[in-house]
């Protein structure tokens, strides 16, 4: 005889909606406590709260944060990903301008990045909503849902956050980099640009996923005399500003430091997360891969930063880094060319490799 926990995951399916709302809810603490129960029948529930996330707002919202949960399960995981219908049905809910259950669907497509042939996402056309003004392709829309999340500004009920996990996830993979630095025809703009001015975010979600893509993406070596140039990517104001505290240097440094880093107010505050902290310090690890960019790096006084970063953050992860990019700044250029940033690796930024759940 069924249990009392499974006659409540047959509640699902019943044509009553109010009797559908309540097993639901029920449910959502068993997606973490009991999970194997909606993998029975060959996951048949699955397949019916696939279905569900198309049913009331209310009921939808259970759905989701129950599939968010139970995405931790590989099998579920490959299950949700490979489902080409599924995922046209969240893709298109998650850009729709009075979706009210936009940052639940985010923070499951964040997941089911953790499948790896989901980067065929960078393939995937859908119509935009008009309101979002982006154009066919699916990457593209969800970097301008990401960028006009940051002030409410498409979605009252959204501030789509944890793409920035998506985005870090997808940059694992080599062709997900390249579109990262590849200006979009549709609005002219290199996509990576649409993200570095989010490391300050207030944000920690958005400054976490975000570091972890820019340093992703600066795995793309040929990418960066891009990410130096001033007028191209110029991405070292937007790492080093999150690693400076108040610190003062002296004025032959401070004279040689890029213009945003020259006139910081006597209050500036070093991000309060070592681990993204950390991350910056990576990226600038990964930027020295070549000979151009270590004199570009000595020559703005990076360095500097490091010291002083290496000083005031009394965390192992961080001072290891800072001592890593200082050999690699500091030393001969004979000896620097001969040693590459190997122990780097790419991040999949959701707290140490683990789905979010809810």
């Amino acid at each position: 005889m069924p249990t009392e926990l499974e006659e409540l995951v047959g509640f699902i399916t019943n044509p009553s909606q109010q009797i559908r709302l309540v097993a639901i809810e029920n449910l959502v603490p068993y997606s973490t406590s009991q999970p194997d129960v909606f993998k029975a029948d060959k996951l048949v529930p699955i397949k019916n709260l696939k279905l569900l996330v198309k049913d009331h707002p209310k009921i939808a919202e259970h759905v989701i944060t129950i599939l968010i949960n139970l995405s931790a399960d590989r099998e579920v995981l490959e299950n949700l990903a490979t489902d080409e219908k599924f995922l046209d049905t969240i893709l298109s809910f998650v850009t729709l301008p009075n979706e009210p259950n936009a940052n639940l669907l985010s923070m499951l497509l964040a997941n089911l990045a953790k499948w790896d042939a989901f980067q065929s996402i960078l393939a995937r056309k859908q119509s935009p909503p008009k309101e979002l003004g982006s154009d066919d392709l699916v990457m593209n829309q969800l970097m301008d849902l990401f960028v006009k999340g940051a002030e409410g500004t498409y979605n009252k009920d959204a501030d789509y956050d944890h793409l920035s996990y998506l985005f870090a996830d997808l940059t694992k993979h080599a062709e997900l980099r390249h579109y990262f630095v590849r200006k979009q025809d549709y609005d002219g703009v290199i996509p990576i640009t649409k993200l570095k001015v989010f490391t300050e975010h207030k944000s920690h979600v958005r400054r976490k996923g975000v570091a972890s893509t820019i340093k992703n993406v600066a795995f793309d070596v040929p990418s960066h005399p891009a990410f130096l140039d001033e007028d191209d990517i110029n991405i070292l104001p937007y790492v080093l500003l999150p690693i400076i505290g108040n610190e003062e240097f002296d004025e032959e440094e401070t004279m040689a430091m890029l213009p945003d880093l020259q006139l910081l107010p006597p209050d500036k505050e070093r991000d309060s997360d070592s681990a993204i902290i950390q991350t910056h310090l990576q990226t600038l690890l990964l930027l020295t891969s070549t000979r151009e960019a270590r004199e570009h790096m000595r020559a703005v006084q990076v360095y500097p930063v490091v010291r002083e970063t290496h000083k005031k953050v009394a965390d192992e992860g961080v001072r290891e880094a800072c001592e890593r990019l200082a050999n690699m700044l500091m030393r001969d250029e004979a000896d620097a060319a001969t040693q590459a940033p190997t122990e780097v690796t790419a991040d999949d930024d959701d707290e140490d490799d683990k789905v979010v759940e809810v």
